[in-house]
């Protein structure tokens, strides 16, 4: 009995340095072999730590052959939010998209239990606390030698006054400011009370290190928070916007209108509900209107537009548990509160789960009500039924019992193990075709893309498909221009460029299917078509449709319109050309772009009244700007030359896509886009006021 109570006491010790490093670890993690430099390596190490404390925890269960659990007035409500999150994404508009989203999360909430579970003392807390903060000195530390330019890492883009392994100023600040606040709160009683904790040094070394460590943070913080709103510029979605938003979300998804109610467009898919259902008055803001936000306003309206009622019902369930506490923790108050009014992250909601493990452990070890660490055992009720009760039981089911859990916690383990890795081995190997694209090796950007996307995870990846496509189509467009000018390919050539151009539309497609309602998709699928206009059959007629897909799922975007008036300028058909134009210019009365493509269609179509008014409208609009005042200047004295000698000059040619493909006669046959989505009522832009110059 004694060698069982040995190993269970190492496994103990080897969870709390799993816990303590992961804390420490957490907010520092980031590294360039990925194509996301900050979120995905720091999801990939939670998951991983969680995934080891929950096999710990197996082999103790299965040691002791009992299952102790820790229980907590938040463990239900946690149940519940991780639950109503998975609901949203398994139903979500981008299924796979905010499954990925999802899995982090819910590592997140595991990791709650993991904490509560293993801190047994108050050594064990102080240990995992000072971890805690220790994660956060050092991320100030980073911070403040950046500062002043005293560069800790190697790479080129950690070379900068501002940079952050959170990857954001305002994130950075965020994160410091909880860990100040959770660092007070256990510092506060020893105010003016420090000659008698410095007397016993040996006594109080946890108070003197935690001291140091939030005094370090503290500089870190204010560092971060000058760097925020001084040094950087900070992009926040208007507040109205968000609003808005949200509650279009929910409300007006004609084909979901009851999933969409209850449980959003999915988690970790607020862009897709931005783009979709912002308002046509978001084209006001002159700095902002041509971007895509991931990211809503605040916290609580970004998981109403993703989740829907329900997860933000499991939320608030979780909230009021919190601030409803006998004697409420003022630290974990004040961050529900932030959860209502600031446009917390990724990070924010992991460390809120680590500070509420932490909290929950205290007020175990002080004896809290409803705190409480309790063994199930496998017994058999009078029916005969084997039920899970708190207490002894028999001793053979209590073999049993531990036997299943272990089994349990080890094909979960096996399974996201095996799936975390395999996605994050796919997303290396697709970092490693961006470094070669951009050293213009075509054969290994090629070959590397397509081992990401051979793998089971990076098969579902709707943005490794979009770019395989655009890998697919430069390759055959630069294997075409090799080709001698009035020299036929060879049978082998013209094969390659085939296959290139299928495996382009193919993998066009399969974004689409994926992603279904992602509008950079459909804009993406539109570009393919579009460069195949004269090589492909019907390729014209394929490019207008995604580029109308592309628009329903965007269809404040005056780029959209711009987009698809494009197409038809290319095909020559100036009046429905001129018509998108127009509706651009009334989503943005002030877009240059729109008039200046407005005027060269009112030109071929040989209206040059109309064109000359468009044209000078884009001169007023570019008059702040030297060169392109200059070259409208050009435009329209050519304009002008052409109308004094009574229209007979030919209209000069906007520029055409750079990647077309040589024309094909008779055209090489080209599949049709997939998955169109057809809404009941597709939206219908609406003018804007101009903004105020």
């Amino acid at each position: 009995m004694r060698e069982k109570e040995k190993l269970a006491l190492l496994i103990e010790k080897a969870s709390l340095a799993l816990l303590g490093g992961l804390f420490v670890v957490f907010p520092l993690l980031f590294t360039d072999i990925t194509t996301d430099l900050f979120i995905l390596p720091k999801q990939a190490l939670l998951i991983f730590v969680v995934l080891a404390l929950l096999l710990l925890y197996g082999v103790k269960t299965l040691i002791l052959e009992k299952l102790p659990v820790s229980r907590t007035p938040f463990d239900l409500p946690i149940l519940l939010f991780i639950i109503a999150l998975g609901i949203s994404a398994v139903l979500s508009v981008a299924r796979f998209d905010s499954l990925i989203n999802f899995v982090p999360i819910m590592f997140a909430g595991i990791s709650f239990y993991a904490i509560t579970y293993n801190i047994k003392n108050q050594k064990s807390f102080n240990a995992l606390t000072l971890s805690l903060i220790a994660g956060g000195a050092l991320l100030s530390l980073i911070s403040i030698l950046n500062f002043f330019k005293l560069y800790v890492f190697p790479y080129d883009f950690a070379k900068n006054q501002t940079f952050t392994p959170l990857g954001s100023g305002l994130d950075q600040t965020i994160y410091l400011g909880f860990l100040l606040l959770f660092a007070g709160y256990f510092l506060f009683p020893f105010l003016g009370k420090w000659k008698h904790v410095l007397q016993n040094e040996t006594r109080n070394f946890h108070l003197i290190l935690l001291s140091l460590l939030t005094l370090i943070t503290i500089v870190g913080f204010a560092v971060s928070l000058y760097s925020t709103l001084k040094l950087t510029t900070t992009l926040i979605l208007p507040l109205a916007t968000g609003f808005q938003t949200a509650f279009a979300a929910i409300s007006q998804d004609a084909q979901r209108l009851l999933t969409g109610f209850l449980f959003g467009a999915g988690y970790g898919e607020f862009a897709i509900s931005f783009l979709r259902f912002k308002s046509a008055a978001f084209n006001q803001f002159d700095n902002i209107w041509n971007l895509t936000f991931f990211r809503s306003t605040t916290f609580v309206l970004e998981l109403l537009a993703t989740t829907g009622l329900v997860g933000l019902a499991s939320f608030l369930f979780l909230a009021y548990k919190i601030v409803r506490e006998k004697k409420p923790f003022i630290p974990l108050v004040v961050v529900v509160v932030a959860f209502f009014v600031l446009p917390l992250s990724f990070f924010h909601l992991v460390l809120f789960f680590f500070l509420l493990g932490l909290y929950a452990s205290f007020k175990n070890l002080t004896g809290g009500a409803n705190y409480s660490e309790l063994e199930l055992s496998l017994n058999v009720s009078k029916r005969g039924y084997f039920v899970l009760s708190e207490g002894a039981g028999n001793e053979r089911f209590g073999r049993t019992l531990s036997t299943i859990i272990f089994v349990l916690i080890l094909l979960f383990t096996a399974l996201f193990g095996f799936l975390t890795f395999n996605f994050v081995q796919a997303n290396t190997t697709f970092q490693k075709s961006l470094v070669f694209a951009r050293a213009n090796n075509g054969n290994e950007t090629y070959n590397n893309q397509l081992q990401s996307l051979n793998s089971l995870t990076g098969n579902y990846v709707d943005s490794y498909h979009r770019l395989f496509s655009q890998t697919n189509l430069a390759l055959a467009n630069s294997l075409s221009s090799s080709i001698p000018q009035g020299s036929s390919p060879s049978a082998q050539q013209q094969q390659t460029i085939y296959s290139l151009v299928q495996q382009s539309i193919n993998s066009a497609r399969r974004a689409t299917t994926i992603s279904q309602y992602n509008a950079a998709n459909w804009q993406n699928l539109s570009a393919v078509y579009r460069s195949l206009i004269g090589f492909g059959d019907n390729a014209d007629s394929f490019a207008i449709l995604a580029a109308q897909q592309s628009a329903i799922f965007d269809p404040t975007n005056p780029q959209e319109y711009i987009n698809l008036g494009g197409i038809y300028y290319q095909l020559q058909a100036w009046d429905r050309a001129i018509e998108q134009f127009q509706t651009a210019i009334n989503l943005k009365p002030d877009l240059p772009n729109a008039y200046y493509n407005l005027g060269f269609a009112y030109w071929q179509k040989g209206d040059l009244q109309n064109a000359k008014v468009a044209l000078e409208q884009v001169k007023q609009l570019v008059s702040d700007n030297k060169d392109n005042l200059a070259k409208i200047n050009d435009d329209l004295k050519t304009l002008e030359d052409q109308i004094a000698q009574g229209g007979q000059a030919q209209a000069p040619q906007l520029q055409q896509p750079e990647s077309a493909l040589p024309p094909q006669n008779p055209p090489v046959e080209i599949p049709a886009p997939e998955a169109v989505v057809s809404p009941t009522t597709t939206p219908t832009p609406s003018p804007t006021p101009s903004p105020n110059q």
